[in-house]
């Protein structure tokens, strides 16, 4: 039995250390977004320097599931409140429908303003906006509306295509 509860402890501290591997703690973390400037890129697109506009407004605003004004967004809701106050742009209301739509864009091709879907559990249900230098601003379940990496920890791997309206 002793040696029974030695293994047992020992697997839940090998555990530990194995789970604390996978977490962002571990990692370098990305800057806190008020550090974060607009992509040298986006600088050069009058179109992304409206949309970061929109970004630096809402910076920080909580996620919330179907949310699209100050109280909360979710992903497809910060895109298209985005593109109507920065660009006077109307965008349907989810990804599916935004998928549905626009240009189809090549990832070699894409550019600051171009929406970039990822896949999360087997289907496209995120999305943000393009802003250049690896970057993209989105509404994110578990930090509100941010500016993250497209080769972050996270994301790397998940994009799968982008949409160009104009």
């Amino acid at each position: 039995m002793r040696n029974f509860l030695q293994s047992v402890a020992l697997l839940a501290a090998i555990t530990l250390v194995l789970g604390g591997c996978a977490s962002t703690g571990g990692m370098w973390p990305e800057p806190s977004p008020q550090a974060q400037p607009m992509p040298a890129e986006a600088q050069s697109s009058s179109k992304a320097q409206k949309l970061w506009q929109v970004f630096e407004r809402y910076r920080g605003t909580p996620y919330e599931y179907g949310g699209s004004s100050a109280e909360g967004f979710d992903c497809s809701g910060f895109i298209v409140t985005a593109f109507e106050e920065g660009l006077g742009q109307q965008l349907p209301r989810t990804t599916s429908q935004m998928l549905a739509l626009g240009d189809v864009v090549h990832p070699g091709q894409i550019q600051p303003g171009d929406v970039v879907f990822f896949q999360i559990g087997g289907k496209e249900q995120h999305a943000g906006i393009y802003m250049g230098g690896d970057r993209f601003v989105h509404a994110s379940t578990s930090a509100g509306v941010i500016q993250s990496s497209i080769s972050g920890y996270y994301w790397q791997g998940r994009l799968t295509q982008a949409r160009r309206f104009d």
